[in-house]
Parts: C-alpha cells; structure tokens; sequence
C-alpha cells in the first residue's frame, strides 16, 4: 500500500441516510469492498450504527450507517430516531439516499426538512438503485431531488446517481465525499474495516439471516444478543473453533413459531446461513448455538431495551 501523503491525506466521517430501505446498507458494503453491514428488504433492518472504513491512499473515508429515520411508534423507534440525529450533527457529510426505482415522497420530505436543523454539516444526495430504474427515471430522479431541497432550503453540494449492485459510479461518489473531508491524519488503523465489535458484528448478522423471508409482522420484533462468543480451549491453534451462544428474542410465542420452523428447521437454516457468513467476516470457522426466547412488547418497555442493548 502506498504510504499517505501527510500533508494532503484526509479523513473524516459520512454517514448515509435515508428513508427504510433506501439502499444505505447495501451502498455501505459496496464502499468498504466487503459485508460489515446487514442488508434486507425489510425496512428498519439496521438498528446499530456501525462504521465501515474505507482506506485509500489518499484518505480514510468513514462511514456510518444508521438506522432509517422514521415516524416512530413505539420506544424503540424513538431511540433510533434520536441516534440518527446526533450522529448527523457529529459528521463531516451527510449523503441523503433517495431510491432512483421509487419516486419522492413523504418519508424524504420529513429526512430533509429534519436534516435542515442541522448545522454546518455538508449535505450530499444520492440517487440510489440506478440499476433498477431506466435512464429516463433516473434524470426525472434528478430533477425531483434538485427541487425537493430547494423546497425545503437544503444546498445539496452534489447530487449523484449510483448502484451499489452494479458498482456504477461507486467509485466517483467515494472521491467526491473525500474531497468534502477534512485535511489529517488517519483515524483507524490500516486494514480495519468497521470498528463495530464482532459480538454486534455476530448479533447482526444472525438477525440478517432470521428476517430473511420471514412475514412482514416480525423484523421489528426480532433482537438478537450474543450472550458467550471465544475460541474453544484445548484446540491447536492450526484449528481454532470460535463459539457462540446467542439469543433471539421476539415478543410472542406465535413469533416464536415462525423463527423456529417446523421441528426446528427455519431455526437450524438460520444457523447454517449466520455461520456462513460470520466465518467469511471473522476468516474463523464458527459453532453457533441459537436459542428463541419470549421477552413480551420489548420494544416498548424501557428495562427490556436496556437488556437488548438499546
């Protein structure tokens, strides 16, 4: 790797945002070159903020993925809410993801004009998921994002379509958020690439594979919490075996039939998927033990979510 040039190497913190499932995960991933962030299709799947790091160099590029800003409706959301708030207020740029497949609406409204509170802060827009649009979308796209932040008095610094399936213009909006950061030095150590902890690393990825393919009732009910993880004793260290003992935790027993699966099969899929991609995260192989417990309306009772980790 080429050393960095102290003296024009910067660095510095963008966070993606956007409505649910505006492709913000997805982008993430796609800049860091690897899966340090939980994808679906199910809206408010990210819970966390995890940082990726992008080292390049010329800078270090940190991003930080939050949770979809949203109308919330029960505590949980509340909080989430207010990690997405602070966060803008403590980065260099806020990049707004707009999906060029979906047109502009009031989710974004409510993004923006939430975002005009927030000073200093450089504001960028992405029009994401171009592969699932055609170019004439794409430029009314465009159009609507230019007039939505004069609307709401929001200067956009660049307006940018990309895939983040394609790769298209990845690489471009990368150097564009570079030139918005800071000149100093690096903030992470070479090669790190989150410095989410595995533990949150495992939780999610767990979670990612519990909501796959699930009913719409059930993503925000599901919260995971990895109870024990460390590597086997007694083994030769030519082949380590990590452990891990998780929780999954939903509010009522019918959800816990759902997870579980008929005679335990959705439950042991789950498991082979998480395992699969915990070890390709953490390059060690992995024995995952998941267990489903009942802790009722979560989501709304202040001790459970400090339990959960919220």
């Amino acid at each position: 790797m080429t050393e960095p040039d102290p003296e024009s190497y910067r660095s510095g913190f963008v966070s993606f945002v956007g409505r649910p499932n505006a492709g913000k995960s997805t982008l993430t991933n796609a800049m860091v070159g690897q899966k340090v962030v939980i994808t679906s299709d199910k809206p408010q799947t990210t819970r966390t903020v995890v940082r990726g790091i992008v080292n390049r160099p010329d800078a270090q590029l940190i991003l930080v993925d939050t949770p979809g800003l949203h109308r919330p409706r029960t505590l949980l959301g509340e909080r989430l809410n207010d990690l997405v708030r602070t966060t803008w207020a403590e980065v260099d740029v806020v990049a707004v993801c707009f999906p060029a497949n979906e047109k502009i609406g009031p989710g974004d409204r409510f993004i923006v004009t939430e975002l005009a509170k927030v000073r200093r802060t450089v504001r960028v827009a992405v029009a994401t998921k171009t592969d699932l649009a055609t170019p004439e979308q794409i430029a009314q796209h465009l159009l609507d994002i230019a007039t939505l932040g004069a609307e709401m008095k929001t200067e956009w610094a660049e307006v940018v379509p990309v895939s983040a399936v394609s790769g298209s213009q990845v690489d471009l909006l990368a150097d564009l958020l570079v030139g918005m950061l800071p000149e100093g030095p690096q903030l992470y150590p070479d090669g790190d690439l989150t410095d989410a902890p595995e533990e949150i690393l495992a939780a999610e990825l767990i979670r990612e594979a519990a909501l796959d393919g699930v009913r719409d009732e059930l993503p925000h009910s599901i919260a995971v919490v990895v109870e024990e993880m460390g590597l086997r004793e007694g083994r030769p260290a030519d082949k380590p075996l990590l452990d891990i003992h998780a929780n999954l935790y939903v509010e009522r027993s019918s959800q816990k039939g759902i997870v579980i699966g008929h005679q335990g099969a959705r439950l042991r899929d789950v498991g082979t998927r998480a395992r699969h991609q915990i070890e390709a995260l953490l390059g060690t192989p992995v024995y995952l033990d998941l267990h489903v417990k009942i802790a009722k309306d979560w989501q709304r009772d202040p001790r459970q979510l400090r339990k959960l980790g919220f």
